[in-house]
């Protein structure tokens, strides 16, 4: 399977790379992983609705650029739909059955994604009602679908 991670923004925290890497690492025994970051746009203090709109269009524009017509959608999404670690497996599990190989994951900035990227989207995926920096949401999704090959190979990983 072909996993993509398109995100807004640049990691800069070397905490969070060192962990990205770690992931990436393990990964590549079970799947071909590619993470594709966009540029985000500078939000003004006290920016305006308008002003938050025209940013995640921007930003919205960038990732759908990245998208391939081939490419099953996920968007992590806080309207997104809620999973157990088990139910996700049996998803990406279900998908690679239904000739769907190659699933990109999309990864809003600060503002969230656009409404243009969610319609596109085949799936919204929610891991939590928390909000997260979405530098860190990069390594928590890795750190799932690393467990998600886990379950589906009944390979032992702390539950």
């Amino acid at each position: 399977m072909n996993i993509t991670i398109i995100s807004v923004g640049k990691i800069k925290e070397k905490y969070i790379k060192m962990g990205l890497e770690e992931f990436a690492k393990r990964l590549s025994r079970y799947c071909k992983l590619a993470m594709i970051e966009v540029p985000d746009e500078k939000t003004p203090d006290n920016a305006s609705q308008k002003e938050m709109d025209i940013i995640k269009e921007k930003e919205g524009k960038l990732i759908l650029s990245k998208i391939k017509d081939s490419m099953y959608v996920i968007a992590l999404d806080l309207q997104g739909q809620m999973k157990t670690s088990e139910e996700f497996a049996q998803e990406l599990s279900q998908l690679a059955l239904r000739g769907n190989s190659n699933v990109a994951f999309l990864i809003g900035g600060s503002l969230g994604l656009s409404d243009e990227v969610k319609k596109r989207a085949d799936a919204k995926l929610c891991f939590s009602k928390m909000t997260f920096p979405h530098q860190l949401f990069k390594l928590i999704l890795l750190e799932q679908i690393y467990r998600t090959y886990r379950i589906n190979n009944n390979e032992p990983y702390h539950k």
